[in-house]
């Protein structure tokens, strides 16, 4: 008896321990713990379900916020790839638009940011979460917050905007103090055959110069500029534009032949050396990484020279 009963009892032993491993793989399995966890972020469209810690972005639109975040990006659109100041942290870094849903589905994104302008997005959708904001919607720092919030790093991005204003705010003041509270500042940028001057909104370090640092434009810049963002203007009018101080965004793209003509020449900005040049291509986008390049800019030039 006793040689037939302890075998038995080995092979029931064996049994119910395969069958409790079992149960214990498929508790596993359908537990959400070891599922990736996901919050809900409030997008212009309404809730949508993202990863908490998202490690494969594909960001069509807003890289730049995402790259100053330090988020995982496996895709990107052509032009933040092409701006000089992302290319280091863009390399082997795909590059994608909305129309190319196969290589998307290769990169296996968890988290997909777009613009709602963009085709495909319920195709993208299908793909992974995702987001599509409206350019213009936010203010350059709340798009920065919904950045943030997107990504689960709020208060990071919050933290960066309190300080970013700080620091600008009282680079501005001394700027003022040094050119005076009346001293103007213009923003031009050179096209094909044409200028732009632009407003408060607009890149090309607009927002710092005159929301954050307080300095004034032109009243003709004001009169055309300010409510649509940029207007184009003649090489002859220029000087009818002209800030005592002119920051200059060079488009190497474009045609650099007025500046040696006689109307540019006799400008006064050009004749006191106060004209600033920065490169068009690292200055059209206005994320932290920008920002941060364009302020550093601005207080050397305003305060060194």
């Amino acid at each position: 008896m006793k040689k037939c009963f302890i075998p038995f009892l080995l092979v029931l032993v064996v049994i119910l321990s395969a069958c409790g491993d079992k149960d214990t793989s498929s508790n596993a399995a359908n537990n959400p713990e070891n599922s990736p966890r996901t919050i809900t972020y409030q997008s212009e469209t309404g809730p949508v379900e993202v990863p908490e810690n998202p490690e494969r972005i594909i960001a069509l639109t807003n890289g730049p916020n995402v790259l100053a975040l330090e988020g995982n990006i496996v895709g990107i659109d052509e032009w933040t790839n092409m701006n000089p100041l992302f290319q280091d942290r863009l390399e082997n870094i795909e590059v994608v638009s909305e129309d190319d849903l196969e290589k998307i589905i290769e990169l296996e994104p968890d988290l997909i940011i777009a613009g709602s302008h963009m085709n495909n997005i319920d195709k993208l959708n299908e793909i992974a979460p995702t987001v599509a904001y409206t350019w213009g919607k936010l203010d350059y720092l709340s798009q920065q917050i919904e950045i943030g919030k997107l990504l689960n790093k709020e208060q990071e991005a919050k933290d960066w905007v309190s300080e970013f204003n700080n620091r600008a705010e009282f680079i501005g003041e001394k700027i003022r103090e040094k050119i005076g509270e009346d001293a103007t500042v213009s923003v031009l940028e050179n096209g094909d055959k044409e200028m732009y001057v632009f407003g408060d909104n607009y890149a090309r370090g607009t927002e710092i110069l005159y929301q954050e640092m307080k300095l004034k434009m032109p009243a003709k810049v004001e009169e055309m500029a300010l409510e649509s963002g940029v207007y184009t203007l003649s090489y002859e009018v220029i000087p009818e534009f002209a800030g005592d101080y002119i920051i200059l965004s060079k488009n190497t793209d474009g045609d650099s032949s007025f500046i040696e003509t006689e109307t540019w020449k006799n400008i006064p900005a050009v004749q006191n050396d106060q004209v600033f040049e920065i490169d068009t291509k690292s200055s059209t986008y206005s994320d932290p990484i920008t920002l941060e390049h364009l302020l550093e800019f601005f207080e050397k030039s305003f305060l060194e020279n």
